[in-house]
């Protein structure tokens, strides 16, 4: 007997039809990445210059994912993105690989049942696009090609990382792309995370592309 067509299976259909793929990483959100790149460009400067909290919250939303600071852990928790050295990964991915969760061990310093799916969907915010975003682990980003995280559990590239810059003592940050390319930077107001923190934020990326940005001059 041949199953009826619902209209909701149509949907799916024209939407998957639709969708664009990233040949190298195929689990990239690519419309929702491009959705967090224009709402990123367009924070005013004066909120990533302003108090951490609020420049957080401004890259949280820019992220496409909620504020949700008194949430479980595992379950749609986002007080530890960009608040630490290593959650400073902004990666959207498309929902087929929202599941996936290092069981292969193949990202290294992370542990084999590192489910983070339904974090994801409960803490996106749906109207950037399809798919989720998440504050993924900077683990392995120093490699080339990179082996964090967002690179292989997910097969996705960074919509951008967050890198604490040494040249003026780590008290400001840069935002790159995957490509290690300047998206916009800031020099935000205390109360910030703790410097240990910002100074292993740097050397997890240092010597990679993902530093070239940091190494130069916050004032250019």
């Amino acid at each position: 007997m041949r199953k009826a067509i619902t209209l909701a299976t149509i949907t799916r259909t024209l939407a998957m039809a639709a969708r664009k793929i990233d040949p190298v990483y195929p689990g990239t959100a690519v419309a929702r990445l491009e959705s967090v790149h224009q709402r990123l460009a367009a924070i005013p400067q004066s909120d990533l210059d302003g108090a951490w909290p609020d420049a957080r919250r401004a890259l949280l939303r820019a992220g496409g994912l909620r504020d949700l600071p008194n949430a479980r852990p595992g379950q749609g928790y986002t007080g530890h993105a960009f608040n630490d050295y290593n959650h400073c990964d902004l990666t959207t991915m498309l929902g087929d690989v929202q599941d996936e969760s290092n069981a292969d061990g193949s990202v290294a310093e992370i542990s084999r049942s590192n489910l983070l799916g339904p974090g994801i969907r409960e803490a996106s915010l749906p109207e950037l696009g399809e798919g989720g975003s998440w504050s993924t682990c900077t683990n392995g980003c120093a490699s080339d090609p990179p082996r964090d995280v967002a690179h292989i559990q997910f097969r996705s590239r960074i919509a951008f990382k967050l890198v604490w810059t040494p040249a003026n003592d780590y008290a400001s940050f840069v935002l790159v792309d995957d490509d290690g390319k300047l998206l916009r930077k800031g020099t935000p107001q205390p109360p910030l995370p703790a410097k240990s923190q910002r100074q292993m934020n740097y050397r997890v990326v240092q010597g990679s592309k993902y530093a070239v940005v940091a190494d130069g001059d916050p004032a250019e």
